[in-house]
């Protein structure tokens, strides 16, 4: 008796899920038809022929950082290898026009176009937004990025498409509806296989709450959470026709996670690396006064008060009396009022420790002024854990600065590494490690560390624009075939 209820329940059940199946199918692939056919109805080109478009997803163009840095680039590696490809930009800066987009990035990066861009202005940009999810931000901005690359879809239908700015749960929208060819370029993954060993571990960090951490029902429903996060990202991932990632650390995490190995390749950044090497190289005058130099927004992850720790155990162990003197210059970006808050807790940290006139804040300075500060320092200094890639730090290298980077991610793996078997940088992880290391490099000949320095410039040339040019027009060309 109780089969046969399980019988007349079970069967009734999947027939119905069978034709609400069928029905999702049939409708997908009405939506697909009906976005293919907008597609041919679009307009012709000068000569009779439709123009290859190529879509890039940049919600966020304008930004004026090494993210934005990558899609101009490649922009202009496109335009100057194919004639007939109009570049699409799909962004969500409507406060801006095209023309004012495009000055900007002539302003910023000195990229100039060859050819007129696109652009396609998104109104749902609000979507993506961290601030719209207090919790579950990760699969909150996942799903609006999902939204937000429907709303792109309608507007222009690419017959290629790259996203450019991490958002994977857009590419299977644009391959299986909008009929494209996809692509993306990935400059750190949503989610890490570190991250989930973070929330396994109950560690405490600028992403892992302590109520978290201390609760073991709060962190396994987290974990949970993320291995479902990290299967989901993994899938939509695997549907692209061609992976980039810029650096050894994120195509560690994005094989593991995405399982698309024979499209995946690292593509390093263009890091503007010739404006720097312009800066003259030559053994250290003597001097009174050395200075250490950091550069990094005022973050947490980039981790601000561990330079400010290690530098007042370098300055405690420096014998008294002993010249000369040294000081620590913060530059940085400050975002928001948070950010103007966080730097307020660090000057608070530099008279808890005794260090407030070795220490100086320079937020938002003119670019030419950064390049002095660089040119003048001995050390270039770096702390964030796992930093996906490091532009800053290619920047302190080719400036001429012996930099100090933290030992691990990007800088462990792919920019302060041996160059013809020569050091080109040192590494370290805690408090005690940097202050040494600070000493040490401090210990060495003016003659020893300008080898350094010049063994590092030479490192460098590996993320010039060229060099992202060719690797970019490697990885990109199946999609053109």
């Amino acid at each position: 008796a109780c089969f046969r209820l399980l019988c007349s329940l079970l069967l009734p059940a999947l027939f119905l899920s069978g034709i609400l199946c069928i029905c999702l199918v049939v409708l997908l692939w009405g939506v697909r038809l009906w976005i293919q056919r907008k597609k041919q109805l679009s307009s012709a080109g000068r000569d009779g022929k439709r123009p290859l478009l190529v879509g890039f997803f940049h919600p966020y163009c304008n930004a004026g950082g090494g993210g934005e840095r990558v899609l101009w680039c490649a922009i202009r590696t496109l335009q100057k290898k194919y004639r007939n490809v109009t570049c699409v930009v799909y962004t969500g800066d409507r406060d801006a026009t095209g023309e004012e987009i495009v000055e900007g990035a002539f302003r910023r990066f000195n990229i100039k176009l060859i050819h007129p861009v696109k652009f396609v202005f998104l109104e749902k940009r609000f979507l993506v937004e961290a601030s719209l999810y207090p919790h579950f931000t990760l699969l909150g901005q996942s799903l609006g990025s999902v939204f937000l690359g429907w709303e792109a879809l309608l507007k222009c239908v690419p017959d290629i498409y790259i996203d450019s700015m991490g958002y994977a749960f857009t590419i299977p929208l644009f391959k299986y509806l909008g009929g494209c060819r996809v692509g993306c370029y990935v400059h750190y993954p949503t989610i890490s296989t570190d991250m989930l060993s973070v929330v396994r571990n109950q560690d405490t960090r600028f992403n892992n709450a302590a109520f978290v951490t201390s609760s073991p029902l709060f962190s396994k429903f987290k974990l949970v959470y993320y291995y479902f996060f990290a299967f989901m990202y993994g899938l939509v991932g695997s549907c692209s026709d061609v992976v980039m990632v810029n650096s050894s650390w994120t195509l560690n995490h994005i094989l593991s996670l995405w399982r698309a190995g024979a499209c995946t390749s690292v593509v390093y950044p263009p890091c503007d690396v010739q404006t720097f090497l312009d800066i003259p190289l030559e053994v250290e005058k003597s001097t009174s006064e050395y200075s250490i130099v950091s550069v990094s927004q005022f973050r947490p992850e980039k981790d601000h008060p561990l330079q400010i720790r290690a530098f007042a155990k370098l300055l405690k162990e420096k014998r008294v009396g002993q010249e000369p003197s040294l000081k620590l210059i913060l530059i940085g970006g400050c975002r928001n009022q948070q950010d103007e808050e966080r730097v307020n807790n660090l000057k608070c940290l530099c008279e808890e420790l005794g260090v407030s006139d070795d220490v100086v804040f320079r937020i938002n300075i003119p670019f030419e002024e950064l390049k002095r500060h660089l040119a003048e320092a001995t050390i270039g200094l770096h702390t964030m854990w796992n930093e996906h890639f490091g532009i800053g730090v290619v920047e302190c290298m080719a400036a001429g600065t012996v930099i100090l980077a933290h030992n691990s991610g990007g800088p462990k793996l792919d920019i302060v590494v041996p160059h013809e078997g020569r050091v080109t940088g040192f590494l370290a992880e805690d408090e005690d490690g940097y202050a040494e290391t600070m000493a040490y490099i401090f210990s060495l000949p003016p003659e020893k560390r300008l080898e350094i320095r010049e063994n590092a410039r030479r490192s460098v040339l590996r993320f010039s624009d060229q060099y992202f040019e060719d690797t970019f027009l490697l990885s990109v060309e199946p999609l053109f075939k």
